[in-house]
């Protein structure tokens, strides 16, 4: 019997009975389903953005370019605008991890603001890197190896062989020399199997975080060995008044017949005393030495690839022989947090937003030195010789040659964006006319143009830890520029160009105070120039002399020195 009214099952044929309640539950599940995806896909959304938050905004497109660039090792390649990833912040495992992120920012955040990752380090350089690291935290200062060896020292008496072998860097010249010279002396280290120590004087003690993991690479101040920054270019213990002296014999073969020093002096300045040093039978010599300290402000590089029992070494470490300073640089020197808070703000204020960052180093030597007229022109000359820096309409030498900089350098388009010219120089005078130039005239094609100079100190006071602080923020700007002209025979401007990884133009100096002729050269290595190299005719293991000419030529900027090519 079939039922109707309130209490009865609806007809499923009946119009006016449709069966609601089932369609009404079937719609819910379906539409629950659907917003169940839209929840998942908007908390996915909200958690990218938050994980973006913790980092730069640059990142994101950081993150998406690493995925599509990788770094090379044999060839030349400028990475983005934006650098590496969150996972490149080690630069390829060159950095070791494990370091306190507070205690060195740099360390950390320098990869978000270097627009160029040419070189990526070879396997046997992270090994011996990692090897170095441990070898560093076991021979220390504050070690049992350290105490011994520092207890032979002070005896005077003869060095006995020791299981942890030391280097010693001593301060000379000014910032860039110290630097250079410093991952000089580290190369060497990792080349001999020695532990690289630092004696920093109070201008320089809050410039670089400790490089090494877990362990300190300061040089303690009860070091045995007195008068450590005033020992000069030749002292008794130098290795070639000890050669004179015959306390020391440079034959490897008769070596041990006269008694090792505890410790010998190596002068490597730029008058090169120990000249020596740079002989592989030396070399052999020098092996039997516990202590050897360093007194140079060369970059001694390129005459370590001359010395046989190095050359393959060296070979391996580095096949691109240019990426030698660029990756040393970028492992070793970190600036500390003080320093660090320069570069950052006068980045962030300044620099962060410009599409194009043009880096112009100016350093005028006494025995170059010309009008700043002249200097100023021949910065012009070389830009329009080059296309480095945007042209004005007032510009009518430029107008002839129809260039546009803002263009021609990898920079976008005016209405993208605007050009940031970085000035690093003692003095005012340079940053004062070209921002008139730009104020005065409007750049070609509409494009913005921002000149910017952050320290004008007109002397050097290397003597000075804030002096230094304020120089070692502008290389560090500066090394992070797409652009750079920097002076020859600058070590200011070297080690700017091997931390930027850049090749960069090069002003030529006024020798004989005139204006050169040819105002600049590209360079076409990013290594720095041994301005003082060893010309000595040494015995002992015979070099790949095909391999040294082909890797070993005269610098761009200046026919007395020598420098790493490819």
């Amino acid at each position: 019997m079939e039922m109707s009214g309130a209490g009865g099952v609806p007809k499923l044929d009946d119009p006016a009975e449709e069966p609601w309640p089932a369609a009404t539950a079937c719609m819910t599940r379906r539409e629950k389903e659907r917003w169940r995806r839209v929840l998942i896909i908007v908390c996915l959304v909200l958690l990218v953005f938050f994980l973006l938050r913790l980092e730069s905004p640059s990142m994101v497109w950081q993150s998406a370019r690493a995925k599509l660039t990788a770094m090379h090792g044999g060839g030349f390649m400028n990475a983005s605008h934006a650098g590496a990833t969150k996972a490149d912040e080690l630069l390829g495992g060159l950095l070791a991890p494990g370091f306190s992120r507070r205690s060195c920012l740099s360390r950390y955040q320098s990869h978000q603001y270097y627009k160029h990752f040419p070189y990526a380090p070879s396997s046997y350089l992270l090994h011996k890197l990692r090897s170095y690291e441990a070898r560093h935290k076991k021979c220390a200062p504050g070690t049992p190896l350290y105490a011994k060896s520092v207890e032979q020292l002070r005896s005077g008496r003869s060095a006995e062989a020791m299981e942890c072998n030391y280097l010693v860097w001593l301060p000379f010249d000014g910032l860039g020399n110290r630097m250079l010279s410093m991952v000089s002396g580290f190369l060497y280290a990792l080349l001999t199997d020695r532990v690289l120590l630092v004696a920093l004087p109070q201008d320089s003690s809050d410039l670089f975080c400790e490089p090494f993991p877990d362990t300190t690479w300061l040089l303690p101040p009860d070091f045995p060995v007195a008068n450590l920054f005033g020992l000069g270019p030749q002292p008794d213990q130098s290795y070639t008044s000890l050669l004179d002296k015959k306390k020391m014999v440079n034959d490897p073969a008769n070596a041990t017949a006269l008694s090792v020093p505890p410790y010998v002096y190596l002068s490597l300045g730029y008058q090169l005393v120990d000249k020596l040093f740079f002989c592989g039978e030396d070399q052999l010599v020098l092996a039997k030495v516990n202590w050897l300290l360093l007194y140079s402000d060369l970059y001694f590089v390129p005459s370590l690839y001359s010395i046989a029992e190095f050359q393959n070494e060296l070979r391996r470490l580095f096949p691109a022989k240019e990426s030698v300073a660029h990756l040393l640089a970028r492992y070793l020197l970190h600036p500390t947090n003080s320093v660090w808070g320069l570069v950052t703000r006068y980045y962030h204020s300044y620099l962060d937003q410009a599409k194009q960052r043009i880096g112009i180093q100016i350093r005028m030597f006494n025995f170059a030195s010309i009008p700043a007229d002249d200097m100023y022109n021949q910065i012009l000359a070389c830009s329009r010789q080059e296309h480095i820096l945007p042209e004005t309409d007032g510009d009518e030498a430029a107008a002839a040659t129809g260039n546009l900089s803002a263009t021609n350098n990898g920079g976008d388009e005016a209405e993208d964006g605007y050009t940031a010219i970085l000035i690093a120089s003692l003095y005012a005078d340079y940053y004062e006319r070209m921002r008139s130039a730009y104020y005065e005239h409007a750049a070609r094609g509409g494009a913005r143009v921002g000149v910017f100079q952050p320290t004008h100190e007109e002397r050097q006071a290397t003597e000075k830890l804030a002096h230094n602080q304020k120089a070692l923020a502008e290389i560090y700007l500066l090394s992070f520029s797409e652009v750079l002209l920097t002076s020859g025979m600058s070590t200011f401007g070297y080690v700017s160009s091997s931390l930027a990884g850049l090749r960069p133009t090069i002003l030529l100096p006024a020798h004989g105070h005139r204006v050169p002729e040819t105002p600049c050269l590209q360079a076409v290595s990013m290594e720095p120039c041994n301005l003082t190299p060893a010309r000595e005719e040494c015995r002992g293991k015979a070099v790949d002399k095909e391999d040294l000419a082909r890797h070993i030529k005269v610098c761009e900027d200046f026919q007395g020195g020598v420098k790493f090519f490819d």
